[in-house]
């Protein structure tokens, strides 16, 4: 970690489950200084208490007003943007909350590090904003638009360095299905899913971090960066889940699965890269680079000159990329901290009502 020896780094929305994970992380490196910047005093009282770190200020404060970020922002040599709105059917009945927290604010918090002269910024996003139907998705896709665009008119060797990061389904972060499936079994409830053919990408939190560093160690301005990653189905997921928690009580093995349906704004399959994007997507081995269109507002070019590769390129989603089954699912399972901490395979670090990485 020595690009970050006695830095000063930023996370807004940190007191979320990548701004936990990051914390895990950072916090043995030889990082001079993490601030945790959000509007959640209840949830900075409980991480306060539980790091009891001096490394760790805690800054109050919303995305939305530029000047408690400004007040964060002094003194920052790199931040991770990951304030955001985030739960698909809420955003569906609130629309302009996402639009003011996901566009406007992270507008505001890139303004505030280019005039303060912070190095690196990188912009957490999601594979709902490829091809988006949803309010949730469209506002990150504009959210990706504004840090592009911004990445753009700052331009190579800038003072300030802007890319964002795309990615999939982050297993059992907060509000995710897999707490709540477990917490349904665990009350002898069915499983719900929403349709059993439904795929997702599927990553570790410590993925979405590995994900993060790697724009930030290489991205120049207006990259946008994906990782590749596997995906399984609903019922690939939940039938894995039932086997898994088998070990802990039989009786969980054999829950009842309901269909539900599909909710508000859901995808059958979700995109990650679009078709236009891989047309100039580098590959860079686990990950795909984007760069920036840096095309000016000259329109003629627009119209007198295309991409014929377009056209027979696919778009790289969660029903093309590799399929996990349901042992691959439960090795993948096994990789979260709760799922162990339920199997005592590990100490547990929370309790046990706080299932979430």
């Amino acid at each position: 970690m020595s690009i970050f020896k006695d830095k000063v780094l930023l996370i807004t929305g940190g007191t979320g489950s990548f701004g936990n994970a990051v914390l895990r992380r950072f916090l043995d490196s030889d990082i001079k200084e993490i601030r945790i910047f959000s509007r959640d005093e209840k949830k900075q009282d409980d991480m306060r208490h539980a790091l009891q770190n001096p490394k760790v200020k805690f800054y109050i404060g919303n995305v939305r007003e530029k000047a408690s970020v400004d007040v964060a922002m002094r003194g920052v040599d790199y931040v991770f943007a990951a304030a955001a709105l985030k739960q698909v059917p809420s955003c569906e009945f609130f629309p302009m909350e996402a639009t003011m927290t996901n566009v406007i604010g992270t507008n505001n918090v890139l303004l505030s590090a280019i005039e303060h002269g912070v190095k690196n910024v990188v912009v957490l996003s999601t594979d709902k904003a490829a091809y988006p139907i949803n309010a949730m998705g469209i506002s990150k896709a504009l959210m990706e638009k504004v840090a592009i665009a911004k990445g753009r008119e700052l331009g190579p060797n800038a003072a300030t360095t802007i890319c964002c990061t795309r990615y999939g389904n982050v297993m059992a972060s907060r509000g995710s299905v897999i707490p709540l499936w477990v917490e349904q079994m665990e009350q002898g409830k069915p499983i719900t899913i929403t349709d059993p053919e439904m795929t997702r990408f599927m990553m570790t939190l410590d993925d979405a971090v590995d994900l993060v560093i790697y724009a930030f160690t290489h991205g120049e301005n207006g990259d946008l960066f994906v990782q590749k990653a596997p995906a399984a189905t609903l019922s690939t997921l939940a039938e894995a889940l039932k086997q898994t928690y088998a070990k802990v009580n039989p009786a969980y093995g054999e829950t009842e699965v309901k269909v539900i349906g599909t909710r508000h704004g859901e995808k059958l399959y979700e995109t990650l890269v679009t078709r236009e994007e891989m047309a100039k997507a580098v590959d860079m081995g686990d990950y795909y680079r984007i760069p920036c269109d840096t095309r000016d507002l000259n329109y003629d070019k627009f119209f007198v000159e295309g991409n014929e590769q377009v056209s027979k390129i696919e778009d790289y989603h969660s029903h093309n990329t590799r399929r996990l089954d349901v042992e691959g699912m439960k090795e993948l399972l096994l990789k979260l901290r709760f799922i162990r901490e339920d199997l005592g395979l590990q100490p547990r670090a929370k309790s046990r009502e706080i299932r979430s990485e």
